[in-house]
């Protein structure tokens, strides 16, 4: 499975961890960060750029897929991952029970019915960002990308609607100590894919990034 040893490894460490609203994203990846820098840093590298959704449907961000053919596709493979007990696991990967911590919202769900695999920086947003440009291969690279920890992420599915396409601007976590975690995920995510920001976008993440001088953004560039 993509990414499912050091995926399972960060599963198992959080089963030692108490149930604080942190985000599994932002635990250190597996592989050292291209570009380690302050929250305020990464927020100033990001570019600029007037959005556009022309053009935009989401079936042009094909998921959820399975790239390397082992049944599980990437909605399963990070719903085992995240699962702060071991999964319950049936036939052709399909992920009946654990106990997963949505980070959002700060509730626990044991049934993945009641979760969604979030984008972090959602598929519409993307596209208004940069993504419009890409190929159809790249755009399913980013809609499946278990290659950074905090590019997916587990969350309650009314937390998940609430935020739809938003970007920081328009739309926070509920849970405000998930705040900064959440400023530092979207910020990586937008570096790790070469996304802009418009300007409202940017000012409220200054703003985030003024009350958040512990979280540091660390990203690797998507291939």
């Amino acid at each position: 499975m993509i990414k499912t040893c050091m995926r399972a490894a960060l599963a198992a460490a959080f089963l030692a961890l108490p149930l604080t609203p942190t985000s599994p994203a932002s635990a250190a990846d597996t592989h050292p960060a291209a570009h380690p820098m302050t929250l305020t840093q990464a927020v100033a590298a990001l570019p600029t750029a007037a959005e556009s959704r022309e053009g935009y449907q989401r079936s042009r961000f094909k998921h959820w897929t399975d790239d390397d053919h082992d049944s599980c596709n990437t909605r399963e493979e990070v719903l085992i991952a995240e699962s702060r007990t071991e999964p319950t696991v049936g036939a052709g990967c399909k992920v009946t029970g654990g106990q997963w911590y949505s980070y959002y919202d700060g509730e626990t769900r044991t049934q993945p019915s009641g979760l969604d695999i979030d984008h972090m920086v959602p598929l519409a947003e993307a596209w208004d960002s940069g993504a419009s440009t890409w190929s159809a291969k790249r755009r399913q690279a980013y809609a499946n990308d278990l290659g950074a920890e905090r590019s997916l992420v587990a969350v309650t599915a009314r937390s998940n609607r609430s935020k739809a396409d938003q970007d920081p601007a328009q739309w926070q976590p509920p849970l405000a100590d998930a705040r900064c975690p959440y400023a530092t995920d979207w910020v990586a995510t937008k570096l790790r894919w070469g996304l802009a920001v418009d300007k409202a976008e940017r000012q409220a993440l200054r703003e985030l990034a003024a009350g958040c001088g512990q979280e540091r953004v660390e990203y690797e560039p998507a291939d």
